[in-house]
């Protein structure tokens, strides 16, 4: 059965979620990337127009059109490597109350215990498909932080089952990247020994 997640995302939605499943997303999600971190934890600005309590952001640079109409277009929205945000994203959990992070690959273990703490999950967005993940926009409903410049904005969109998205961090701060890890470390000493 295929697993869709709602914004605003409740605990009931993935407190029984484990590293390794796979989600979709439907409603409302922004990127936000190290700008937009920076801008609320050293800056202490929230966004204007889009609740982060309970929502769902993306490490993503999108590549944006706007329309003759004023509207905006989605072209392309891959995402960025997730483990950049790290430094920032465990205080920008607490801060926000955001419950979904997507990125490209995992990250580390201070965001592991801020998902452990605040029940909130992590999951990689496949790369290499930022074409498909602008197909699943349905509208870009605002942007916030355009001084930021196109890919540090908040690009506000709604989504209709986005993904693949695969959970790396779960809400008891399992980490799929880091349990990865450390099964191959102990195979590649277990192949030396031979």
């Amino acid at each position: 059965m295929k697993k869709i997640l709602t914004t605003p995302i409740t605990p009931e939605q993935i407190e029984d979620l484990h590293t390794g499943d796979t989600v979709y997303l439907t409603g409302m999600i922004a990127t936000c990337r190290d700008s937009g971190h920076h801008r609320v934890l050293a800056e202490g600005r929230m966004p204007e127009a889009f609740d982060l309590q309970n929502g769902a952001i993306f490490h993503a640079g999108p590549i944006v059109r706007k329309r003759d109409d004023g509207t905006y277009e989605m072209i392309s929205v891959g995402p960025t490597t997730s483990r950049r945000m790290e430094s920032a994203e465990a205080a920008f959990i607490e801060k926000t109350g955001v419950k979904l992070i997507v990125g490209k690959g995992g990250m580390g273990e201070n965001t592991a215990a801020a998902c452990r703490k605040h029940g909130a999950i992590h999951c990689a967005y496949p790369g290499g498909c930022a074409v498909l993940a602008a197909t699943q926009v349905e509208e870009i409903v605002r942007v916030e932080w355009e001084d930021l410049g196109m890919p540090e904005a908040l690009w506000c969109m709604r989504v209709k089952e986005f993904g693949p998205l695969i959970v790396t961090i779960d809400t008891k701060g399992n980490n799929l990247f880091e349990e990865n890890k450390r099964i191959y470390k102990k195979r590649l000493e277990e192949a030396g020994t031979k």
